[in-house]
């Protein structure tokens, strides 16, 4: 079974493997990428009786989807004033409760499959690592006034109380928001697909594409798939079957790593089960797992391949900084993953042409608006809205190549330093 070692795979509830294309297959839609973009859209199809077709070039979850932080929260990458400057307002507001709807159909598909596994805890708080109390009490009305959600103001002395780091000031706590077990989630989901019909292939990657016609035909290296729409739903990983998507965003690095068990010591820093991040562009985000006996933090990117191993220094200096009281704390295993990021810092999610869609670049989003992203395309595939056309503004513009990686690089870098200088001055 081809996936990393993390966290998510040695605690995998479902081991079922699943054979490569073999011969040719004929269905409705065929989607390309079995993370969660391509197996939300599939599960759409099929709940709406299509005959569904996943090409998963590895095993379903294997990219960023399956190895992430687990989180599921409201919101996007780049802030609402950024995306109404884009889109204008009403469409930011619109798009901003199409985040909130893929919190609940995360949430809905756990409770309806009986996806237990997934192991959903609620709650998020979002911290801030300098004092101001006046901004994100106005964020936390902002919010009230403009989408109906409840954020949880916390001063510093309730911060501190649950989160034992002189780091911290206030925070928000979103109590809808949720944590949980991806790759358990995104197997769940493939069984159902399965079980209302829909295929899903693994160790079959896409080699070559035929879509002009009204018939489009996919390859691979044993087979072929012919359908009336195509869907690409590829990251981080995305090859070079479709250039023009390869071309519009930037793959990033980000790492994680797991704590060894230590419930005491853990509790001793950490008295929530809250998933944690802070107010950083790039900044931490962790949270307790195991019902409290070890923590899986995360953090870092970068636009190039690192080592892990090095990577993992950094985390951990982060850590200790943050909580002096878990110098001790031995790390027990760490991974890196690919995520997509385009330069809008917006999912991209539409149609290219007649039949042709694509749901990617979903990098920093949370696990919620790669899930309402399946969901919209499908959606579109089945006439039954138009809502996809919502991200139309942030659309599969050129990335940047090697260049783009080089300004994403130096970007992160001078947003390190403005947190930097913003937390010495607060």
């Amino acid at each position: 079974m081809a996936y990393p070692d993390t966290y998510y795979k040695r605690t995998m509830a479902d081991g079922a493997t699943r054979g490569a294309l073999s011969g040719t297959v004929e269905c409705d839609a065929v989607i390309i990428g079995g993370g969660l973009a391509g197996l939300s859209t599939a599960l759409q199809l099929a709940r709406a009786g299509k005959r569904v077709v996943v090409l998963e070039a590895e095993s379903v979850g294997f990219g960023a989807s399956g190895r992430n932080g687990g989180f599921v929260s409201a919101g996007y990458a780049t802030d609402g004033d950024d995306i109404a400057r884009i889109a204008g307002k009403e469409t930011a507001r619109k798009l901003h409760m199409l985040s909130v709807e893929g919190v609940d159909f995360v949430r809905d598909n756990i409770r309806a499959l009986g996806i237990d596994d997934a192991k959903p805890v609620p709650g998020l708080m979002s911290v801030l690592r300098y004092d101001d109390a006046a901004s994100l009490k106005a964020y936390a009305e902002q919010t009230r006034r403009d989408y109906g959600y409840e954020l949880e103001y916390m001063d510093r002395d309730a911060v501190r109380s649950v989160l034992k780091s002189e780091r911290y000031f206030q925070a928000l706590r979103n109590p809808n928001a949720f944590h949980i077990h991806p790759l358990n989630y995104l197997r769940g989901i493939a069984r159902e697909i399965e079980r209302l019909g829909g295929l899903i292939f693994e160790q079959s990657p896409a080699t070559a594409t035929a879509l002009s016609g009204a018939e489009k035909r996919v390859k691979t290296a044993g087979g072929e798939v012919r359908a009336r729409d195509v869907v690409f739903t590829t990251g981080g990983y995305t090859g070079g079957l479709n250039g023009r998507l390869k071309r519009s965003f930037l793959p990033i690095a980000t790492y994680v790593m797991v704590s060894e068990e230590a419930p005491e010591l853990i509790a001793s820093a950490i008295a929530t089960r809250d998933a944690i991040g802070d107010n950083r562009r790039a900044g931490d985000y962790y949270r307790v797992i195991d019902d409290g006996r070890r923590l899986l933090w995360g953090g870092r990117i970068t636009t190039h391949a690192a080592s892990t191993a090095g990577l993992v220094k950094e985390l951990r200096a982060e850590m200790v900084g943050t909580y002096p009281q878990l110098a001790g704390l031995r790390t027990e295993l760490a991974w890196s993953g690919l995520m997509s990021y385009a330069r809008h810092l917006m999912p991209q999610i539409g149609r290219m042409s007649p039949g042709v869609w694509y749901c990617t670049a979903f990098g920093g989003h949370g696990l919620n608006t790669t899930a309402i992203g399946g969901k919209v395309i499908a959606e579109g595939i089945l006439g039954a809205s138009d809502r996809y056309r919502l991200y139309e503004p942030f659309g599969l513009v050129w990335a940047g190549g090697l260049a783009g990686l080089a300004v994403a690089q130096l970007t992160y870098w001078k947003l390190q330093a403005q947190d930097w200088w913003r937390e010495r001055a607060a």
